[in-house]
């Protein structure tokens, strides 16, 4: 691990700065705003305000709180917009507040209740002087265009204020399930979006669409699943268009207002760990897709991964930077990963600016899966999170925990990236199917070319079973929920609870309205009709999960063929036995520490400059082991005071403000909940505020959820 040094950051000439430009008014708004859940259109995470600093962090103090009253856990950051905080409640209400006092404004409630996670708000600033300004949420399936000053909805914009994401797509629209985890991106009169969908067959293609902002009307759409003549359509099985699903952008983007592109991170296409039915590269999934925002046509792309059967999704939103090369700026494009590589383009065309080789990985031993012989590796900078486990790098917590963990290593696969998963014995994946990076993003200061991007450090274990679902609502249940809730139904407690016995705790409607609408991690899942009778059916038996009599799976009422979604998909030949951390018996990550970091890269060397813990287990605090790191979601932001704040660590429940130069933690405040998502710092009336949402989050079960919006100022 890189200790902090004491490196100076000179700001280099050639960069850019950000308000070069602007007219001294719009600077002072654009100052004090924060105005996307980026900062900027570009993602820079980054604020020009000082007046908190080095000198005076310590000070911080609560200025307001305000408490939604819900559960449920909150991932959003809010905008913030000429003193007013635009925002969600954990059940997707949106609400406004008083920038300064924390006191509710106003609060539109759809009557649509979300449970998933919605990380933001896009805001359009309308024509010249102001007249038409708008909200656009998303919530479920919908996107919501509402009037800032009132919160009442916009009557002309798609039907009766709202446009339903599902239409559209070339498929019935009441078979799919899509939603906006990251809010779309803005350009002119534009409203780019991608969405997230299933994670497992049927699943929504990945279009990036834009709609027009005063009607909803679509302007165009791209195709992440290629059609018939277009680019990439060769890298798919013939049909697969027809019906492959996912290759979506659910991270987030970037917009390049000056030059009118968008850049579009897009995830993995389904199912995420056996591809037999979908042979070839799959472009444009798990792909940097550079687009013009105003025709959605392709400029360049770079695919992450190549027929991904690892779910390596790129999980975070690009960050815009300039960079110097040979003594000029470079406009730039930055991409973390889950595999805590940093990927580094110019903008313009694509280029590498750091090099890029194609590796030969091994082949697949699963029947029917054909593993691409390659994989892209950057050869700088070096990842930012451990790529491979060994007896050296196991923990040393307790001397029975190494133990431990140096036999359950003996027994899996333990060969570095992209090694596929095979049947009958686990592969162990590091970083972690949750990264790496994630998607609260990075942070760049435009000044000096530094991105600031914390990590996941821990390992996952992945295996494959036979598809052997011996009735119709085991079958389903295989095909739907496996992959999260084990192959029997046993789960990955805390992350992925067991669903055996779950009739007993919930009811009938209870667990289909958590299929339709989706909870936490878990996306909504269009299954319907015998399916869904039959997948309930399964979940109420106390039988041994291979010997459910199949006549016991078609009760309930019948329904039509033309509703049954599973029984009209493809059921993959191999399913993944459950997402499951390589953790000790006690629950903590069976590797070495740091389990979290916050790294500092210097974008025009590739070398870090420091790399710290992040996050700590208050018990292991007690136990005199402080700096583990830990769990962490949501990204950190970068201010013109020298300092960088996040919080995102999982089980401490703190906000922290770090010297950006060496990494120096100079304050740190405890949230009522866990501050899993990224903060946003604004001015009001002269006086520079941060706040950050705390709420939990589902990638925490075991912890606390709630909804509360805790400002720091200054004292006055």
């Amino acid at each position: 691990m890189i200790r902090p040094n004491r490196i100076g950051i000179a700001a280099s000439t050639g960069l850019c700065v950000l308000l070069l430009g602007i007219p001294a008014l719009a600077q002072d708004a654009a100052r004090s705003n924060w105005p996307t859940v980026g900062a900027t259109p570009g993602n820079s995470h980054y604020s020009s305000l000082k007046q908190i600093d080095r000198s005076n962090v310590s000070k911080l103090k609560v200025a307001w709180s305000f408490d939604t009253g819900e559960k449920g856990g909150l991932e959003t950051t809010p905008i913030v917009v000429d003193g007013v905080l635009y925002t969600f409640t954990p059940t997707q209400k949106v609400i406004a507040l008083n920038a300064a006092t924390g006191k509710l404004v106003w609060k539109f409630d759809s009557t649509v209740k979300g449970t998933g996670p919605d990380r933001g708000i896009a805001f359009w600033p309308g024509e010249a002087g102001g007249r038409g300004k708008r909200l656009l949420a998303g919530i479920a399936n919908f996107v919501y265009a509402l009037d800032p000053a009132t919160g009442k909805i916009i009557p002309g914009f798609g039907k009766d204020g709202r446009i339903d994401l599902r239409e559209g797509l070339g498929r019935d629209p009441e078979r799919q399930s899509i939603a906006l985890t990251s809010p779309g991106v803005v350009y002119k009169d534009l409203l780019i979006v991608g969405g997230r969908t299933p994670e497992t067959l049927p699943a929504p293609p990945g279009d990036i669409r834009a709609f027009d902002v005063r009607t909803g009307a679509l302007r165009w759409s791209f195709h992440t699943i290629p059609h018939p003549g277009e680019p990439g359509h060769e890298t798919w099985p013939a049909d697969a268009w027809r019906s492959a699903g996912a290759a979506n952008n659910w991270a987030g983007m970037a917009i390049d207002q000056e030059r009118g592109i968008v850049f579009v991170p897009t995830g993995s296409a389904v199912p995420d760990f056996y591809g037999g039915e979908r042979h070839g590269d799959n472009l444009f999934a798990n792909t940097l897709l550079a687009l013009d925002a105003s025709t959605g046509k392709r400029i360049w792309h770079f695919q992450g991964v190549h027929h991904d059967i690892w779910d390596r999704d790129f999980p975070s939103p690009p960050t815009l930077v300039s960079v110097e090369r040979d003594g000029k700026p470079v406009p730039a494009v930055a991409q973390t990963t889950k595999q805590g590589y940093v990927y580094l383009f110019d903008r313009t065309d694509g280029k590498p600016l750091f090099p890029i080789e194609e590796r030969p990985y091994p082949a697949s031993t699963t029947p029917g899966e054909q593993a691409s012989k390659t994989q892209p590796y950057p050869l700088k900078p070096a990842p930012f999170a451990p790529q491979t486990v060994t007896e050296d790098t196991l923990t040393h917590r307790t001397p029975e925990a190494h133990a431990w963990a140096v036999k359950r290593l003996r027994e899996m696969r333990t060969d570095g990236q992209f090694v596929p998963l095979s049947v009958g014995k686990d592969t162990l994946v590091s970083p972690s199917f949750e990264g790496g990076a994630e998607w609260g993003g990075s942070a760049v200061d435009p000044r000096t070319g530094v991105l600031y991007v914390n990590a996941n450090n821990y390992a996952s274990m992945g295996a494959l079973a036979v598809h052997s679902g011996d009735s119709a609502g085991r079958a389903t249940y295989l095909s739907q929920c496996s992959v999260c809730h084990g192959d029997h139904r046993q789960g990955s407690p805390p992350e992925f609870p067991s669903l055996l016995g779950v009739t007993h705790r919930l009811t009938a409607e209870q667990i289909t309205a958590t299929i339709h609408n989706g909870k936490g991690r878990m996306p909504a899942m269009p299954v319907q009709g015998k399916s869904l009778n039959g997948l309930l059916a399964y979940l109420g038996t106390d039988k041994d999960p291979l010997s459910v009599n199949p006549n016991e799976e078609q009760a309930g009422a019948p329904d039509s063929a033309s509703k049954d979604s599973a029984a009209q998909t493809p059921q993959p030949q191999y399913t993944m036995t459950g997402y499951r951390r390589f953790n000790d018996p006690d629950g903590y990550p069976a590797t070495a520490t740091p389990w979290g970091t916050l790294n500092a890269l210097d974008l025009k060397t590739g070398e870090y400059l420091w790399q710290i813990p992040l996050g700590q287990y208050p018990e292991l605090v007690a136990a005199g082991q402080p700096d583990t790191g830990s769990e962490n979601y949501g990204g950190p932001i970068v201010t013109a005071g020298g300092l960088v704040f996040i919080a995102a660590t999982n089980f401490d429940h703190k906000i922290r403000a770090f010297d950006k130069t060496t990494g120096k933690l100079l304050w740190e405040a405890t949230l009522p909940f866990a501050g899993n998502a990224t903060p946003a710092t604004y001015e009001v009336d002269g006086r520079q505020y941060l706040v950050i949402a705390a709420g939990g989050t589902g990638m925490n079960p075991r912890g606390p959820t709630g909804g509360v919006y805790v400002a720091f100022a200054l004292p006055q």
